[in-house]
């Protein structure tokens, strides 16, 4: 990218900041530019609007969401961040939408702006828990039907789960401990032979 390009470039996103800045002020936590990118913290209740003025504007027309997911804090009271990453290609621009929620506190659903965002909602409840009020089916999307816990917390556990795969020879879904390909080992920094049970000819330094 040039010189002009990238001065074009920043005028836009000074130009989108100030708009945004100016039009959603009373629902705005924060507000910043990162990594050419617009990022705002808003209201939770306040989403829906938020997320409608910013597909209806002319000045932003951000109609295509990307990615809805979710970010863990556990150490916070609010312990999850709900991220809507959204592109607009009239503007050649991205925005990042952030609220931010808790363990029983449901975010709305996007559906009614985005009809999208469904399966995205779906599977932030899958693997974090976050909760969507008004989700028309808000059920597991990923993980199996009796999956417990969700696996992208920070203080999901890494051991003492099932693995759930379909067995060719039995026809059926089958639940087996998870376990590791290779089991623990003990390696012997001393020597370049780690792992044998024998001495090799000049590695008698690993006794």
């Amino acid at each position: 990218m040039n010189d002009q390009r990238k001065a074009d470039a920043l005028d836009a996103l000074r130009e989108l900041t100030e708009h945004v800045s100016a039009e959603l002020e009373s629902v705005l936590v924060s507000s910043e530019v990162a990594y050419g990118e617009l990022n705002i913290v808003v209201v939770a209740d306040q989403l829906l609007k938020v997320l409608k003025f910013l597909r209806d504007d002319p000045t932003c027309r951000f109609v295509v969401p990307i990615d809805i997911t979710g970010v863990d804090y556990p150490g916070r009271e609010k312990r999850f961040d709900v991220v809507y990453h959204l592109l607009s290609p009239y503007q050649n621009q991205r925005i990042r939408v952030k609220v931010e929620t808790d363990e029983n506190t449901p975010v709305p659903s996007a559906i009614s702006i985005f009809p999208m965002a469904d399966w995205f909602e779906r599977e932030t409840y899958d693997l974090y828990g976050i909760l969507f009020s008004g989700h028309p089916d808000l059920r597991r999307i990923l993980t199996d039907y009796g999956f417990d816990g969700h696996p992208l917390r920070k203080d999901f556990p890494t051991t003492g789960y099932k693995e759930v795969r379909y067995d060719d020879e039995q026809k059926r879904v089958v639940y087996e401990p998870v376990k590791l390909a290779q089991e623990f080992r003990s390696f012997d920094y001393v020597s370049p032979w780690e792992g044998t049970d024998y001495v090799l000819p000049g590695d008698e330094k690993a006794n």
